[in-house]
């Protein structure tokens, strides 16, 4: 085998082919090139070349690995399409979307604004490449990824801070409002740009966007020592909802910690109603405790101390000092006997 030195027209890299053939593929991208004219590249600079069967199988193969939620392929194969391609919508969503599906939790700041920042540019091509005819199908489908990911970060960051001791937990809560405010602002930004970039008649999406904000940003406010910003951000965008949609309806905004929905102690050592170590509370409460007239007994006394021992300790260290090992044992065990910490709807 003959091997000469070359140049892939497709993304520049230098290789090495073998002469006694007339085509080859390029070790870094996978384009198929033929070597004469990669020969010529090195020599003389720009070689024309039609990719467009590559292209084609490349997309075959990066939307495949996406139907088959193989994050890992489709980022690699979308990243290939934008070399050569670099005015696809969709490879270069796809290629930051799937960055921001792989981070890990000190990563999901990063990632999310990683996202919004290529919100803008996407849409753009959209509406420079894409046929308006088409313009519906795209819209929804970016919408839909961006939806799901901004809730699973957002969940994810909010599990992490729960999980964390109650000890010293304080020193994570502005790393965690960092990350939830980066998630709602990607679907605020969303709905914002939909408007601005496309007109009015995909307004029903834009309110989609703000409702999922308006979601996620209710859930952490009783935690911000400057709440009235963020009130404004979401009666901003009820009102921009109204415009598109007149039955929407603000949502109930919890401004304080609520220690009188229930699991009054144990609301009060974690921080939230909502968060893994009450859900696996929660959850033996009404599947175990309730089930037998002992367990029913102790949760009526419970529910008839608890509200005044927290109304008078609950902000004391002696109280947490006592009750959160309680806790924390009670929970640990019963994990360990099957009781699941995902999130929960009370029985009643």
């Amino acid at each position: 085998m003959s091997v000469v030195n070359a140049k892939c027209p497709n993304c520049g890299a230098s290789i090495q082919l073998d002469n006694e053939r007339s085509e080859g593929f390029c070790s870094y991208c996978g384009s198929k090139i033929k070597v004469e004219e990669a020969q010529k590249l090195m020599i003389q600079g720009t070689v024309k070349v039609d990719t467009s069967d590559e292209l084609a199988n490349l997309y075959q193969i990066a939307r495949r690995a996406k139907d088959a939620d193989n994050s890992e392929n489709a980022h690699k194969y979308y990243d290939m399409i934008l070399v050569k391609d670099p005015n696809s919508w969709e490879a270069t969503f796809y290629v930051t979307y799937y960055q921001a599906m792989q981070c890990k939790i000190a990563g999901i700041w990063s990632a999310a604004n990683s996202l919004l920042n290529c919100e803008a540019p996407v849409l753009e091509l959209v509406k420079n490449t894409v046929s308006k005819g088409e313009w519906e199908n795209v819209i929804s489908e970016i919408y839909i990824r961006l939806t799901t990911l901004s809730s699973m970060l957002f969940n994810a960051s909010k599990n992490h801070f729960y999980s964390i001791d109650i000890q010293i937990r304080d020193n994570y809560g502005q790393e965690y409002i960092n990350n939830a405010h980066a998630t709602v602002f990607l679907m605020y930004t969303l709905g914002d740009l939909l408007v601005e970039k496309l007109g009015d008649e995909y307004g029903h999406i834009a309110a989609l966007c703000w409702k999922d904000g308006i979601d996620i940003h209710k859930n952490f406010i009783y935690l911000l020592n400057g709440k009235e910003k963020d009130l404004a951000i979401i009666d901003k965008y009820v009102s921009c909802i109204k415009k598109y949609d007149s039955t929407y309806v603000k949502p109930e905004i919890q401004t304080v910690l609520n220690t009188n929905s229930g699991c009054y102690i144990a609301t009060s050592i974690y921080g939230s109603y909502d968060c893994p170590q009450v859900w696996t509370l929660r959850r033996f409460r009404d599947n175990t405790l309730d089930n037998y007239w002992t367990g029913r007994s102790f949760i009526k006394t419970y529910y008839a101390i608890s509200p005044t021992l927290v109304k008078w300790f609950g902000e004391s260290s002696i109280f947490k000092g006592i009750f959160t090992p309680i806790l924390n044992h009670i929970v640990s065990t019963l994990k360990k006997r099957g009781v699941s910490d995902m999130p929960y709807n009370d029985k009643y």
